[in-house]
């Protein structure tokens, strides 16, 4: 994708708090962004949060700083806006890991489970599940659902694996998975608790079970930054995408917070690629061009709507 060319003279911060006034705009961004767009966003969270603050928000435009899934849920919540992403490049792995066509003959193979399938799917994936979910409100979403109604849980087998052991359900797993999550080296992170003995590991579920099973703590993104504030420990290793960081920090920058390493000493594997793709000078072009834009075909998104919906009312 060609990249328009700007100005090194320009203030981004500057241009892009101008656009936003003039487009009536509102920028959410994920976690996992590059800590310049969370300063500059307008509201930061995990996935539940900022699909609530999509359906709630009054702007005219969305610019989402996260991936594509996430904008497409933010557009599906409000079909007649402009909602921008600042690199239609930034996908996910996990999402690609389950295709609509191969996910549509998975449930007809199961017709009796409710299929309950976490956000970080496409639009057309969403289109065919009965409830969305998030890592943040799986467990209350699965323990609404009656003992005797079998679940198909999608796409991430780690968090799946970790929700039966949470919710008790032997629910049946698609084989998916999150190529941040399942890249931190055990043995290293064992290694640094040796190193560090008095720091805390806390987890992302979407992490392999081994790696789980040596956590202090386990949560969602939001979790993770709540607990680090309220646990009296000073010092952390951080089991997730390393953009969350940057929010620990500002929230209590006094302690410490270790990133989690990858096996490969070579690689920023802990870094979403995808997440990673949304740079400030993106911002600035999709604002100032208007473009690229989420556009979802109008049936698949009005189907989508319905688990997403019943999303945000269970949780």
């Amino acid at each position: 994708m060609e990249i328009e060319e700007i100005d090194i003279s320009l203030d981004l911060i500057k241009e892009i708090k101008k656009l936003k006034k003039e487009l009536n705009s509102t920028i959410l961004a994920h976690y996992y962004q590059e800590s310049e767009i969370q300063d500059i966003a307008d509201f930061v969270g995990d996935s539940l949060e900022l699909a609530k603050k999509a359906k709630t928000t009054d702007a005219d435009v969305i610019v989402f700083a996260g991936v594509h899934f996430m904008a497409e849920t933010a557009k599906i919540l409000n079909p007649d806006k402009l909602v921008l992403l600042p690199d239609l490049e930034a996908g996910c792995s996990l999402a690609e890991s389950c295709p609509a066509d191969q996910f549509e003959a998975f449930r007809k193979q199961c017709p009796e489970h409710v299929a309950i399938t976490y956000i970080n799917c496409t639009a057309a994936v969403k289109a065919l599940s009965d409830i969305i979910c998030t890592s943040s409100s799986a467990e209350k979403i699965i323990n609404q659902i009656p003992k005797d109604k079998p679940i198909l849980f999608s796409p991430d087998k780690n968090l799946g694996k970790y929700l039966i052991k949470k919710t008790g359900r032997d629910m049946l797993l698609w084989e998916g998975s999150c190529i941040v999550h399942e890249t931190f080296s055990e043995r290293k992170i064992i290694e640094l608790q040796l190193q560090n003995p008095d720091a805390k590991l806390i987890a992302h579920p979407e992490c392999e079970e081994s790696l789980l099973s040596k956590a202090d703590f386990i949560g969602s993104t939001s979790k993770l930054l709540n607990f680090i504030s309220e646990d009296d420990s000073q010092s952390f290793i951080v089991a997730t995408e390393a953009g969350i960081i940057h929010q620990m920090t500002k929230a209590q920058p006094k302690k410490n917070f270790i990133a989690a390493p990858p096996e490969e000493e070579s690689c920023s594997c802990n870094e979403c690629p995808y997440m990673k793709l949304n740079t400030m000078g993106k911002l600035y072009l999709c604002m100032k061009n208007k473009s690229p834009e989420i556009v979802i075909d109008p049936v698949i998104a009005k189907k989508a709507l319905i688990p997403i919906n019943r999303m945000l009312q269970m949780s």
